[in-house]
């Protein structure tokens, strides 16, 4: 909810920004703050809780950064190298609130293991039991087309 100790990490950041004139993180710390309060409303319609779990709002924290990655996709793609340069400035400022992004190596080992540990326990390492079990392992710690990839690539093996 709106007493989270996330909530209040990025409240007292987002005051520190304003004081320290810092327009690109006030912008951005504005916006996820705005998104997170978009989210609470919403849920408080469907349950009549305002109250977000950590998970959720990291799925916000998460969808905005994956909005900045787009973008300066786009942009770089575009030959607008200052666009994708802002844009990269506030995706750093997003990666400070989220978990440490793993990669590609340590990504690698934890799909191995589940397949190993999936074809142990039941012998069914279908794609999307695979997906299920490594994504409540990493979600948010990595890349969800990375891991498909993965995924796809050790069973392919």
């Amino acid at each position: 909810g709106l007493d989270h100790f996330r909530w209040k990490l990025l409240t007292a950041d987002l005051k520190i920004a304003m004081k320290s004139a810092d327009p690109t993180t006030v912008g951005v710390l504005r916006l996820v703050l705005s998104a997170l309060n978009n989210k609470a409303i919403d849920k408080k319609g469907r349950t009549g809780s305002e109250e977000l779990t950590e998970e959720e709002m990291m799925q916000v924290m998460m969808t905005e950064a994956k909005k900045r990655k787009e973008s300066i996709e786009v942009f770089l793609k575009r030959n607008r190298a200052d666009l994708a340069d802002k844009e990269k400035g506030e995706l750093e400022i997003l990666q400070k609130y989220l978990p440490k992004q793993l990669g590609r190596e340590e990504v690698e080992k934890i799909v191995e293991k589940k397949i190993e540990t999936l074809r142990q326990a039941q012998g069914d390492i279908s794609f999307g039991n695979i997906m299920k079990a490594v994504m409540a392992e990493l979600r948010g710690k990595a890349d969800s087309a990375m891991i498909s990839e993965l995924v796809k690539e050790k069973l392919g093996a």
